[in-house]
C-alpha cells in the first residue's frame, strides 16, 4: 500500500517545522495510539520498557534537552504502537531506523517494521519541507510505502486505507498546533540555537 500527501503551515518557516519533526517526543505526542519512541540497543525490551512520562515540549523545554532527543540519523528507535482496525486492536512492537537525516534540504528517510499478535507491517517512509513560495509559511511532503501481512492484511484496504488516513491527519494537525505554539512563543534565538545543535 502507498500512501502520501502534504500540507501547508502558514507563518511557520520550515526551519521551525523542522525542529518539531525531528522531536520523537513531538512525533509519539501526535500519533494516537504511540505510547513511545525511544532509541533502542542490542538488548532492548518492549515489555520491560517503561516510557517516560512528564516530559517538557517545546516551547517550554530546553533547547539543549530538545536537541540532544533529536532523530539520528543511523539510529534504531522502539516504538510501542495500538491502533484500531475494524474489530482489530493490535498492540505493535515497532523499530524505526532513521536511514537518512538532511538539515540543510530538511528531509528524514526512514525505514522499519512491526509485528502484533497475528499481523505484522514493514515500511518505508519519507518527509521533505519545502518554503512556500510566497516565503511565509512551509509545505510538508510526506509519503509511505508500506506492506501489511496477516489478520489486519484480511481486513483489506477498504477498511485499513481510511484507518491510515485519519491516523494520519490527526497527526499532522496535531503537529501543526506545535509547531504554532513554538512559532508564536518561540524567539527566534532559540530556533537558532536548536537549528545550531541538529
Amino acid at each position: 500500500m502507498e500512501f502520501e500527501g502534504e500540507f501547508e503551515l502558514d507563518g511557520v518557516p520550515p526551519e521551525k517545522a523542522w525542529i518539531v519533526l525531528s522531536d520523537p517526543m513531538a512525533v509519539r505526542d501526535s500519533l494516537k495510539g504511540c505510547q513511545y519512541i525511544t532509541p533502542m540497543g542490542e538488548d532492548f525490551n518492549f515489555d520491560e520498557y517503561e516510557a517516560k512520562e512528564d516530559v517538557e515540549m517545546l516551547p517550554e523545554a530546553d533547547p539543549d534537552t530538545v536537541a540532544d532527543r533529536a532523530f539520528v540519523a543511523g539510529q534504531k528507535y522502539a516504538a510501542l504502537m495500538q491502533v484500531g482496525v475494524g474489530s482489530v486492536k493490535p498492540r505493535f512492537e515497532t523499530t524505526v531506523t532513521i536511514d537518512d537525516r538532511d538539515d540543510e534540504e530538511f528531509e528524514m528517510l526512514a525505514s522499519g517494521g512491526g509485528d502484533a499478535s497475528g499481523s505484522s507491517f514493514s515500511m518505508n517512509s519519507g518527509m521533505r519541507i519545502h518554503e512556500l513560495d510566497d516565503g511565509d509559511g512551509a509545505r510538508i511532503e510526506w509519503w509511505t510505502e508500506a506492506d501489511v501481512s496477516g489478520r489486519i492484511a484480511q481486513l483489506g484496504s477498504r477498511v485499513i486505507n481510511p484507518v491510515a488516513n485519519k491516523i494520519v491527519n490527526n497527526f499532522f494537525g496535531s503537529i501543526e498546533k506545535q509547531m504554532s505554539d513554538v512559532d508564536e512563543e518561540t524567539n527566534s534565538g532559540v530556533t537558532d540555537r536548536l537549528r545550531n545543535m541538529l
